[in-house]
């Protein structure tokens, strides 16, 4: 007996999903709103594809047989090594590289695409993600970061967070570059350390001046035992970073010597500060304060990509997380000035400077907020089909494409239509408000029966009596075949009112 072949067992790959209508649906109402306001700001949408050449992506340069660390590669028909695109900021920089002779510089523009990492997927860590990102190439004046601030700034709002649920923090890498000279840790050897520091800094919300400063020092144990090791730092060494992080400097009656010291150790350091006060000057000439665009240089982001002011979208409304704990949601995108991308290709100085938004985690907080999804989707009126000729299926058809024409959304059953019971219980399960029935009777009197579905259920949830369902039967009427278009319209306003009703109960 011929043995029976396995059958293929389907399974999604870790660290990726399927997503559902209402999660496109939502996903493309957020994206307009954000499309909107870069659209306002004067940035031009550009397109660039998945793929790139590995060795343009610059961060995963394939060192060995096959480039594999933090992206997924395939190789080529000439044996060069492509990979799926990790952000979408270096295929900019090889875009504009491209066409550095032709480009109207500065250079603004927005993209909206899904990139990929080839990492350890976890709880809220996906291989693949959305980003949403807008660039200004060619503005070298801080001016430019300091638009980029406000426009995120807009963009909170007009997804509907709230003044007081959400701020744009603002660092400069010069700063904590000048941080790091000012303690001793510049140069090559240091690296590693300095990795610490400012992974101990980034902890700031989290800690603490006092957390960080243990983490700064010999290291810090947790609550339940854990010891976290320390970047061995001095006292006065772990004390003067707390203290720029902290924003010291701009609190009267600090006393300015450690940071005057260091200023003569690192130019960039007074730089950097100069900058975080000029986009202060702009943003508060603008109207915008504190409470939406914050001067913080505890701010902490990739340091080998970022050559100036750094920025990060923080939502600051409570959230419950995977362990329980109740926690701020955190960061929902973040950019910079990154000069020295084109350059790798053209040799030139190219000043830049650009925001992300990832788009799956803002989606996140915009549900919790219950801003986004709260719009109706009416599914789609259904016409069954209680003959299967040619000429009484194009009937129906027609019934469907008028009712199309008129901007309802309408389907044909396409199933078994002998067994009509089948099609209600579709019609039950796709939640269509509204069923379209003409059997041969209704068709010799040039009349329709129009079902409202959603009536019906109602009442069949009150009443019990069969007699009683018979007699009533409001929720199915018989009309004309002219009156069709207009009779679907008046149940489906009427569905529509009921809702907002509802919803305003």
């Amino acid at each position: 007996m011929a043995k029976k072949p396995n059958k293929l067992k389907a399974r999604l790959p870790r660290g990726f999903v399927d997503r559902s209508a209402g999660d496109i649906r939502a996903t493309d109402e957020m994206l307009a709103k954000i499309r909107a306001v870069y659209e306002q700001y004067g940035f031009d949408p550009v397109e660039t594809p998945a793929f790139e050449y590995t060795d343009c992506l610059g961060k995963f340069l394939p060192d060995t047989d096959r480039p594999n660390a933090g992206v997924f590669s395939v190789q080529d028909e000439d044996e060069q090594w492509m990979s799926l695109r990790y952000d979408l900021t270096a295929p900019l920089a090889r875009h504009v590289s491209e066409l550095i002779n032709e480009i109207q510089m500065p250079y603004r523009t927005y993209r909206a695409g899904w990139v990929f990492r080839n990492e350890k997927p976890g709880p809220g860590r996906f291989r693949q993600f959305m980003q949403f990102d807008a660039d200004t190439v060619g503005a070298p004046g801080v001016q430019a970061d300091a638009e980029m601030c406000m426009m995120m700034a807009d963009t909170m709002e007009a997804l509907g967070i709230p003044r007081g649920d959400y701020v744009i923090r603002v660092n400069n890498r010069k700063v904590l570059d000048g941080v790091l000279e000012a303690i001793g840790l510049g140069g090559e050897e240091h690296e590693e350390r300095r990795l610490t520091v400012l992974r101990a800094i980034d902890k700031l919300d989290k800690f603490g001046s006092e957390g960080v400063l243990q983490l700064l020092g010999v290291g810090r144990k947790d609550e339940s035992g854990d010891f976290t090791k320390g970047a061995g730092l001095g006292e006065r060494q772990a004390s003067f970073v707390v203290k720029v992080v902290t924003n010291e400097r701009f609190v009267d009656g600090v006393d300015e010597m450690e940071f005057n010291e260091a200023a003569k150790q690192t130019a960039g350091f007074t730089d950097g500060f100069a900058d975080l006060d000029t986009i202060r000057e702009i943003v508060r000439a603008c109207g915008y304060g504190e409470d939406r665009i914050k001067i913080d240089p505890s701010v902490v982001r990739g340091l080998e990509y970022y050559t100036g002011c750094v920025f990060e979208a923080e939502l600051l409304f409570d959230v419950t997380n995977e362990k329980g704990e109740v926690v701020q949601f955190g960061s929902v995108g973040g950019g910079g000035r990154y000069d020295g991308l084109v350059k790798r290709f053209t040799g030139r100085d190219v000043p830049a400077t650009g925001f992300s938004i990832g788009v799956s985690r803002l989606m996140t907080a915009l549900k919790n907020l219950g801003k986004l999804g709260t719009a109706d989707v009416v599914a789609p009126v259904l016409v069954t089909v209680m003959d299967g000729d040619v000429a009484a299926l194009g009937r129906y058809q027609k019934m469907v494409q008028d009712l199309r024409q008129a901007g309802i959304r309408a389907e044909m059953y396409q199933g078994n239509w002998k067994k009509f019971g089948n099609q209600l219980k579709y019609a039950d399960r796709r939640n269509c408000p509204v069923a379209i029935i003409q059997g041969s009777d209704e068709r010799e009197a040039g009349e329709i029966q129009v079902k409202d579905l959603i009536e019906g259920k109602r009442l069949s949830e009150e009443i019990t009596d069969n007699i009683t369902w018979r007699e009533s039967r409001p929720a199915q009427i018989t009309v004309k075949e002219a009156d069709l278009v207009g009779t679907v319209r008046s149940i489906l306003d009427g569905q529509a009112d009921d809702r907002k009703r509802a919803s305003e109960a």
